[in-house]
């Protein structure tokens, strides 16, 4: 299967749920009027797509309609498809020009943290990166147990210390590690901490500090992960996460189990950050770094393309 038929074939409960609504209630309309953008903005918000992102979509849409003379409102479902791409563009690419460059992976429990980090090390291992990868969330045994496993299947350095050991050690450790074995990239897992949990959150900065200090030049990546089967409480996370901690990408996971796939607009629109990865299947391969344009066709496209 190819790339792009992953990703369509991942986006698949949104584009039937969402999408094809939004496209059966344009074909019920002989004209473009303020009653067929009002039914689409409703659509767009029951799709997670948020209330603020919903109504600027709109918004930009009737100005291109009224630009381009648009009168056949089947049309305006590629003016959507052309929008939503644009707004999902910038800023989407990976900046890991330094050896070693770092990505610091945080999250809650349960949103695919660890897997994504497996799947990140065998993306970057295949195109011939070395991999060390940090086994920061000593809270539980079961994360770095599950964190080696994903070493020794994509072929990755890990440095794990014991359950209850300190996290900011662990990365201090691996950062020495890189250096010395010259790694590429640095992964670093972290616990799955609870947004309103104000020790955790100084325990990440302690961890930023670490790696600021011992790699105060090299390229750094804070991605925080986000399971997209929970609609706007990803939003939600992300907002808090942010103001927080600084975060520099998402890695929405889950897009394939979903038909909430319109709360990657809302992140992207309402926190102004960009999606790096996201993850349409269980297997290794299926996350893939975000492609604007191949995820706006892919959500739009009829099923010919």
């Amino acid at each position: 299967m190819g790339l792009f038929s992953k990703i369509k074939e991942g986006l698949k409960k949104t584009r039937d749920s969402v999408v094809s609504q939004i496209d059966s209630m344009l074909k019920s309309f002989t004209k473009i009027d303020d009653e067929l953008f009002e039914e689409l903005e409703e659509l767009l918000v029951m799709g997670d797509v948020g209330v603020r992102t919903s109504a600027k979509i709109c918004d930009e849409l009737r100005q291109r309609v009224k630009q381009k003379g648009i009168t056949d409102p089947s049309l305006i479902l590629h003016e959507l498809e052309e929008l939503t791409a644009e707004m999902l563009s910038k800023g989407n690419d990976m900046v890991l020009d330094t050896t070693p460059s770092v990505i610091l992976v945080i999250g809650v429990n349960g949103v695919g943290k660890t897997t994504s980090i497996g799947k990140l090390a065998s993306y970057y291992i295949a195109r011939g990166k070395h991999v060390t990868l940090a086994a920061a969330d000593t809270f539980r045994a079961a994360a770095i147990d599950q964190l080696k496993i994903w070493a020794e299947r994509a072929g990755a350095d890990i440095v794990a210390q014991g359950e209850g050991s300190d996290p900011a050690a662990v990365v201090f450790d691996a950062i020495s590690a890189a250096k010395a074995r010259g790694s590429d990239l640095v992964i670093c897992d972290t616990a799955g901490r609870l947004h309103n949990k104000k020790h955790l959150m100084e325990e990440l900065a302690k961890i930023r500090r670490i790696i600021d200090r011992e790699l105060p030049d090299a390229d750094k990546e804070i991605l925080l992960v986000l399971d997209a089967t929970t609609g706007q409480n990803a939003v939600n996370q992300a907002e808090a996460f942010a103001a927080a901690t600084g975060i520099s990408g998402i890695i929405l996971t889950k897009l394939d189990g979903t038909a909430k796939g319109g709360v990657v607009l809302a992140v992207k629109d309402g926190l102004g950050i960009p999606v790096k990865f996201i993850g349409v299947g269980e297997q290794v391969d299926d996350l893939q770094p975000f492609d604007a344009a191949a995820f706006s066709h892919a959500l739009f496209a009829k099923e010919e393309a």
